[in-house]
């Protein structure tokens, strides 16, 4: 995995690795749906209607509750996601995961979420 240190202190991977981890990974995922979110390759539940994880510029990108994305940016595993438009998507944070198991953990976490 090629791991590039940005400047937020989070390592970014190449769109290439971060697709490869997703892949795999939304392979453990049972009953999903794939199309398309701000033009990326996501996730979304059918029977919540919602997209879950997709992946853009390098990094995961799930929905989970404010609270967790907060947290998850404060302990630097996360980053702000603002979609390109220079400001913030309430509820989703963008993640370099070490490796697919990690990347489906995230992944699940967001499915539980939006399904309720």
């Amino acid at each position: 995995m090629r791991a590039i240190e940005g400047n937020t202190g989070c390592a970014a991977m190449t769109s290439t690795d971060v697709e490869t981890i997703f892949e795999g990974a939304a392979k453990r995922l049972r009953g999903v749906e794939r199309g398309k979110m701000l033009s990326a390759s996501g996730l979304r539940d059918p029977e919540a209607g919602k997209f879950f994880a997709f992946t853009t510029r390098g990094q995961l990108v799930v929905k989970l509750p404010a609270e967790r994305v907060t947290e998850l940016i404060a302990s630097g595993e996360g980053r702000v996601f603002d979609a390109g438009k220079g400001r913030p998507m309430r509820e989703w944070v963008g993640l370099t995961p070490a490796d697919e198991t990690a990347c489906a953990e995230y992944m699940r976490e967001a499915r539980k979420f939006v399904s309720g």
